[in-house]
């Protein structure tokens, strides 16, 4: 595998100054090529690039015809799926303001995203018709409901399929309007891991210049195939796992579910993929574990991973995955890179898949940016660095501290245009037109922006020094009896301020030391080993990142859909225990 980290050149990529312009790039260049494809049985299962032009325009048009207009605003809600990004497009081409929902909040948050977004017509699928029909009167800007899956209009819910195809014969003669690129496009409204959602106001600017410095970053082209896994709603996979794709010719493939990835990673054979952190450590231990199971090729690993290292230093190739090529066959055989994102990944994950042929990256951003800020390069990485800045990225370090930490603030056209109806919370955020993330980090000599975690979450120990959670989270789940944990806060008996971690065990490895010494696995036993872990784990920390309290779960932390963990419940955990 070819890897360094010397600078390389930009990869060449169109000029774009608004998304239709993917649309109309895609289109002249691969008309019959596959741009999306649904492993899940739909209405509307699949789409070339020419037809998902086709398909835009006419969606767009029958949305005129049903009495919407520029500026509208339009929720839509799915499972990943082609009239999802249908839907996405259409909103984005026709000046309509774009306000994907997330699919897994619960019902009284969707109805309040769709009051505070001032949604005129909501897209919805099949999963959410019965939630759309009872609500439709309580939210007082909706007028139109449009069913992605019903084949014809039915309790006052518009089928979407009917509408495009009753607006064929109007779409052949209709065209795509100007659009302006300072006007908002997309209103997405943030996670909520902090327990708070706001709603992101991203214009055709911000898109376009993110999509074209993800590419120039990462070569993505017409050979490339991806399998959309993460939900569409979430900038990470709109803009990098959808928009992306498009704009280079790619074919995109919709998941089934999360139970069915490796089985649809086989059917599609992706040669990019993109994930969370959560999503890698599964794969690694997936093959580590089919490993242990094959005695013999167990024995042979380490002695193949050596015979690889030494041919790729004479430059050969290509040699791991030709020697670990029945596990790139279990997924898809085809992958030359995985992305991450949404949270940092254990760079031990990292370093062992690629030890197995698979190349790793990760990258970072903020909903607020469009999303992406830096990201690590296919020749270019450091797996303990969130990446480089992309090219029309700004990034500093505000009031660094004696190490050079401090908060990480960025610049720049891809910058969110502010939140939805919330001047406060913007203010906030943005100060002479940097905005500042909230994270804490710090920039190497070379560029790479290097994360330590949330200024919200940093712990100001009793003697002043801050402590970050996050570096010794980092620690602890390197325990193997340790699942998953959270570092926070608490006061002790004279109300000084110590450190605390709540902590999820491990079954499968619980499982296994029991049955290796033939004991049962008990509540004291578990309470015992990671006691003592962290003991140990003690004494290779600072006095004031040292961890006085340790309290044990038996269910795994409530995560926002991108799988990290919604912190502010852990306190209100601790209080009432």
């Amino acid at each position: 595998m070819k890897t360094t980290n010397a600078p390389y050149p930009y990869c060449e990529v169109e000029p774009l100054s608004a998304i239709v312009d993917v649309l109309h790039q895609s289109a002249a260049k691969f008309p019959d090529k596959l741009a999306l494809q649904d492993l899940n049985t739909t209405p509307l299962s699949k789409a070339t690039f020419s037809e998902l032009r086709d398909h835009v325009l006419t969606f767009g048009t029958a949305l005129k015809k049903l009495g919407l207009k520029e500026r509208d605003h339009i929720a839509f809600i799915g499972e990943n799926r082609v009239q999802w990004a249908i839907t996405h497009l259409t909103c984005v081409t026709f000046n309509f303001v774009a306000v994907p929902i997330d699919k897994n909040l619960k019902e009284n948050d969707i109805v309040n995203i769709l009051h505070v977004s001032d949604s005129k017509a909501a897209v919805f699928s099949e999963s959410f018709r019965d939630m759309f029909l009872e609500f439709k009167h309580s939210v007082k800007a909706l007028q139109f409901l449009i069913d992605m899956d019903l084949p014809k209009r039915e309790n006052g819910a518009f089928s979407m399929m009917e509408m495009m195809e009753h607006a064929k014969h109007d779409a052949h003669k209709a065209s795509f309007p100007q659009t302006n690129p300072e006007e908002v496009a997309v209103i997405v409204f943030t996670s909520g891991s902090m327990g708070r959602a706001k709603g992101v106001m991203m214009s055709q600017k911000n898109l376009c210049t993110n999509l074209m410095d993800m590419r120039k970053m990462i070569d993505i082209g017409p050979t490339d195939r991806f399998l959309s896994v993460l939900p569409m709603h979430h900038t990470y996979e709109g803009t990098c796992g959808f928009l992306c794709p498009v704009y280079g010719g790619a074919t995109v493939y919709y998941a089934r579910n999360l139970k069915t990835v490796v089985e649809d990673m086989q059917r599609a054979s992706p040669t990019i993929f993109l994930g969370v952190p959560l999503m890698y450590d599964k794969m690694y231990r997936r093959i580590n574990a089919a490993i242990q199971e094959k005695k013999l090729s167990k024995a042979l690993v380490p002695p193949m991973k050596t015979i690889a290292a030494w041919l790729e230093v004479f430059g050969a190739q290509g040699v791991r995955r030709k020697i670990f090529s029945e596990i790139h066959h279990k997924f898809g055989g085809a992958v030359r890179l995985f992305i991450a994102g949404g949270a940092a990944p254990d760079p031990r994950v990292m370093k062992g898949l690629r030890s197995f042929g698979f190349n790793m990256i990760q990258g970072y951003g903020l909903t607020e940016t469009s999303p992406i800020l830096t990201v690590n390069r296919e020749f270019q990485h450091k797996d303990e660095s969130a990446g480089l800045a992309l090219p029309n990225v700004q990034l500093k370090i505000a009031n660094p501290d004696a190490t050079g930490h401090g908060e990480i603030i960025a610049k720049g056209p891809s910058v969110m245009m502010g939140y939805y109806k919330n001047e406060a919370g913007t203010s906030e955020v943005m100060h002479d037109g940097w905005f500042y993330t909230g994270d804490i980090g710090y920039i190497d000599r070379e560029g790479f922006l290097y994360i330590n975690g949330r200024k919200k979450n940093v712990i100001v120990a009793r003697n002043g020094e801050n402590v970050y959670p996050e570096e010794i989270e980092d620690r602890v789940n390197k325990i193997p009896f340790v699942l998953e944990s959270v570092i926070y806060g608490g006061k002790d008996q004279k109300n000084d301020e110590e450190i605390r971690v709540m902590i999820v065990p491990n079954a499968e490895t619980f499982i296994e030391y029991a049955q290796k010494n033939n004991v049962e696995v008990t509540t004291e036993l578990i309470d015992k080993i990671i006691n003592d872990e962290i003991r140990r784990l003690n004494t290779q920390l600072l006095g004031h990142q040292q961890i006085k309290k340790v309290k044990i779960r038996d269910k795994e932390f409530e995560k926002t859909t991108t799988q990290k963990i919604k912190r502010y419940l852990i306190q209100q955990e601790d209080s009432t225990r």
